[in-house]
């Protein structure tokens, strides 16, 4: 009876055991503490909330705007914030940062509920208007981060800075064309 007990508790013990090891984070970091500096934790949970924005803002286009190119644009930031999300989550378990607590700010809640309540032309120009605006300060938030002490988080921002200029100055155009 006792081999019996010992056995079965050795097989819990080893079940435990290597299912706590099959675990990367605490395989790699048996804290689970961040690997990066204050300044990278907070451009990564910057970088997501600025994401969960545009994708947010842009499903609203889908539902309400007649302008193909307000449109194709709203499709373009869904894709390429959806792509640029996966990328920033996967960077973020690396370095052991959470982003499950990333909710959209109070200022742009209101932003998005503000255009919401608009529709046709003065719909599509305050979206309009909201993404140059937003671009204009996540392009500083990315070229910040270009200078990061941690490479990987220089990497991901210089890689990601080229779309976020392209989609700063397409909505330029489209804010001087729907005017």
């Amino acid at each position: 009876m006792k081999n019996i007990l010992y056995l079965g508790a050795f097989a819990f013990l080893t079940f435990s055991a290597t299912t706590s090891c099959q675990d990367n984070k605490k395989a790699k970091n048996y804290n689970a503490k961040s690997t990066v500096d204050d300044q990278a934790m907070q451009f990564i949970k910057q970088a997501n909330q600025a994401g969960l924005v545009e994708i947010n803002a842009a499903g609203l286009v889908l539902g309400k705007s007649q302008n193909a190119r307000v449109i194709n644009f709203a499709k373009m930031m869904i894709a390429d914030h959806s792509t640029t999300a996966t990328e920033l989550h996967k960077l973020a378990d690396d370095k052991y940062v959470s982003t499950t607590d990333t909710i959209i700010d109070s200022e742009h809640l209101q932003m998005i509920n503000s255009i919401s309540k608009l529709s046709g032309p003065a719909f599509d120009k305050a979206y309009i208007q909201m993404m140059v605006t937003d671009h204009g300060k996540v392009i500083e938030l990315f070229r910040d981060a270009t200078r990061n002490k941690t490479k990987a988080i220089q990497n991901f921002a210089e890689k990601t800075l080229p779309v976020l200029i392209m989609h700063l100055d397409s909505a330029k155009a489209i804010s001087v064309a729907i005017k």
